[in-house]
């Protein structure tokens, strides 16, 4: 049986989600499985894929997926990344984990593209610290 994934959810596995796929996966390597997905998938924010691709990190092939796409008994942990909406429920046997990151997207199109930028960037520096004190503390090398 193959080692048991790390699952990051968030509720349109648009932004905070995809980000934390691409950084784990980044961090990671083939240490343990990574995937993302969310209970309204809708699809990959633009601006995810641009400040990610400042990294190195490119999420173009990157689509939204449904939780209810993912085999529970496939999923070790489970990171919630939700902070002010309400985060999807997984229903696997999973350690469960919560690092609630402000959802960098909005629909208002008077935000200006480099506050939206801002916003993007600060939510993935963000789950970039935390994903390297996660690897620390898990996958030592």
């Amino acid at each position: 049986m193959s080692r048991p994934a790390l699952l990051f959810l968030c509720v349109a596995n648009s932004a905070r989600s995809q980000m934390a796929e691409g950084l784990a996966r980044a961090r990671l390597g083939d240490r343990v499985p990574v995937m993302s997905a969310g209970s309204e998938p809708t699809r990959v924010n633009p601006f995810a894929i641009e400040v990610m691709r400042e990294l190195g990190v490119d999420l173009g092939a990157h689509v939204s997926k449904s939780v209810q796409s993912i085999d529970p008994r496939a999923v070790g942990t489970v990171i919630t990344l939700c902070a002010e909406e309400v985060c999807p429920v997984f229903l696997g046997k999973a350690e469960r984990l919560h690092w609630p990151i402000a959802d960098p997207a909005s629909n208002d199109a008077s935000i200006p593209r480099e506050e939206m930028l801002r916003r993007f960037r600060q939510a993935r520096d963000t789950l970039r610290e935390t994903i390297d004190r996660f690897a620390a503390e898990r996958f030592a090398e």
